[in-house]
């Protein structure tokens, strides 16, 4: 199992438990983000805690759920970020697009804070 999704009252949790965010999980992620926008949820949080490496496939799953988030009105949070894939999106310069939580609890704040 790549992922754990859980459904909660006003976002989505998808937890990657795979080490590596690389071409072997992406597209995989990306289907499951579009199945999971098709069904109606705006708001979603992706936990990369496990995660200890990202390539360009795994920072366009990133970038396809914040685009469809934003096209439902929703917002996007990336969590749990270890130090090289947080390194990777300050040079990616997407810290200044995407928003970033320390913890889950911080996210479902954030998400909080948007809806109201």
């Amino acid at each position: 199992m790549e992922f754990n999704i859980e459904k909660k009252e006003n976002y989505t949790l998808i937890q990657v438990l795979e080490e590596k965010l690389d071409t072997h999980i992406a597209p995989n992620l990306k289907s499951e983000l579009v199945l999971i926008s098709g069904n109606g949820e705006k708001n979603i949080l992706l936990d990369l805690a496990k995660c200890h490496y990202c390539d360009s496939s795994g920072l366009s799953a990133i970038l396809v759920a914040n685009r469809l988030c934003k096209n439902a009105n929703g917002t996007f949070v990336l969590v749990g970020l270890n130090e090289a894939v947080e390194r990777l999106i300050t040079i990616s310069q997407l810290d200044t697009v995407l928003n970033i939580a320390e913890t889950v609890d911080e996210a479902v704040g954030l998400i909080t804070e948007e809806t109201d």
